[in-house]
């Protein structure tokens, strides 16, 4: 595994979510969701209905007031179901097919840090923390913290390793 590029997990990056062009289903829903926020009552309808029609195309369940911080990517946005209660850091990035919910009969939603990378099929139940700069694999099944910088991976998750989640230091000027 090569090493990551710096992105803050505290800062986010607002540019990453801005549409490339008019077809890029993951960005124009989360457009909606980040326009109904700040819209008035009267506004609200129309993102409302708008929010409606992206979430048709990509089959994804976010809804309208869903706790996530700025900088978040979909780059396959199919199928994506994350629970109200649920909280994501700024700086994200979750591919197709991820549950982020609660498991039956308990109660809490996943707190998810910043710049945790989800892979493809990762389903996160209960109330769990995953740490910031974390990895979850693809079709891992998290019912367990993560920390920081940690990589979980398997059914059920397991961290196989953990990173070093700290900065890289500023270049000597």
């Amino acid at each position: 595994m090569g090493e990551r590029p710096y992105i803050s997990a505290t800062e986010p990056d607002w540019r990453r979510e801005a549409p490339a062009r008019f077809w890029d289903p993951g960005r124009r829903l989360l457009a909606c969701i980040r326009a109904y926020a700040k819209a008035g009552t009267l506004g609200r309808k129309r993102w409302a209905l708008s929010h409606r029609f992206w979430s048709a195309v990509t089959s994804c369940d976010i809804p309208l007031n869903a706790r996530i911080g700025g900088g978040l990517i979909l780059p396959h946005a199919t199928g994506i179901v994350i629970h109200p209660e649920a909280e994501i850091g700024p700086n994200c990035l979750v591919f197709q097919n991820v549950t982020i919910g609660r498991r039956e009969g308990a109660a809490g939603a996943p707190k998810i840090g910043g710049r945790v990378d989800i892979g493809a099929g990762a389903v996160i139940l209960g109330d769990v923390s995953i740490g910031d700069q974390a990895i979850i694999g693809a079709n891992a099944v998290v019912t367990r913290d993560v920390p920081p910088g940690g990589v979980a991976m398997g059914v059920p998750a397991r961290v196989v390793r953990v990173m070093d989640a700290a900065p890289p230091a500023a270049p000597d000027a």
